[in-house]
């Protein structure tokens, strides 16, 4: 096949990809939670659940690490040197950025300085990611874990696709299994909280505009080629990754769901008790 027709094929594939992603990226832009985040509070309430979003997309992408890179020994080129780059810089970032104080830390740690500034707990999710220890015994620890149906779903998910040990499923889920909406909003509800607003979560503010700046215009572009190098003109791995991007935005919008339903229980109890 010439190259002029295969990458002909691939941007049909990618085409058709969108195409079919669309209602669901839509009815998670679109999800009802977001009207719900009116104050830190319902900030607190959010982060306490979505931990485990940003720890397992940590594991998504140490996944892709051990397949799209060298990390064994002895050492061999990567298949693909721009893949390899992008996953490495993705890496670097995410693991070993510099917080707000210059100090190297990983975004999961960031997060987790920021829940603590709002008064949000910390100490279960750390308790309860501690406790995963091995990925042949994850679901059922995932199973005995004290969290909600919609977090355990999520978390299944996740190793789930890790443990098929197939590059192009977890890029999908790694891809087309996240949200985008969630920095600005929280930047503008933390903006307005009390005289000094941001100023008042200076860990939590600097988390968000870096989790912007990181994933603005460059990271998109690469993670679909990134796809596009693992599937190429397979007609099968295409579908698995439909299959497993529809997958992980419906984790991800019953993961909204149960977030949603906590928030409208915590502003019924304040309703009762006043």
């Amino acid at each position: 096949m010439r190259k002029e027709e295969e990458n002909k094929i691939v941007a049909m594939k990618i085409e058709n990809l969108e195409h079919e992603l669309q209602p669901l990226r839509e009815k998670l832009k679109n999800h009802p939670l977001y009207a719900q985040l009116e104050s830190v509070e319902d900030i607190k309430t959010f982060m306490e659940s979505h931990i485990y979003a940003v720890w397992d997309f940590m594991s998504l992408l140490k996944a892709l690490q051990q397949h799209l890179t060298c990390v064994s020994l002895p050492w061999h080129p990567a298949d693909d040197t721009s893949v390899a780059r992008f996953i490495n810089e993705i890496v670097l970032e995410e693991e070993s950025d510099f917080n707000e104080e210059g100090e190297p830390k990983s975004h999961f740690e960031m997060y987790l300085d920021a829940m603590q500034e709002v008064q949000a707990d910390t100490q279960k999710a750390e308790a309860i990611i501690s406790s995963f220890t091995d990925l042949k015994t994850i679901s059922n620890q995932i199973e005995g874990a004290e969290l909600n149906r919609a977090e355990k779903n999520f978390l299944q998910f996740t190793f789930q696709v890790i443990n098929s040990q197939q590059p192009h499923r977890i890029a999908a889920a790694f891809t087309f299994g996240r949200e985008d909406l969630i920095p600005d909003m929280f930047l503008g509800i933390i903006e307005q909280s009390g005289e000094k607003g941001a100023s008042n979560y200076k860990k939590l503010e600097y988390y968000l505009k870096r989790h912007i700046e990181l994933d603005g215009d460059e990271h998109g572009p690469l993670a679909l080629r990134m796809i596009k190098a693992l599937c190429g003109t397979d007609d099968k791995k295409w579908n698995d990754v439909l299959q497993y991007s529809k997958q992980a935005l419906q984790f991800r919008i019953e993961l909204w769901d149960s977030i949603a339903e906590k928030l409208k229980e915590n502003k019924g109890n304040l309703v009762n008790a006043l």
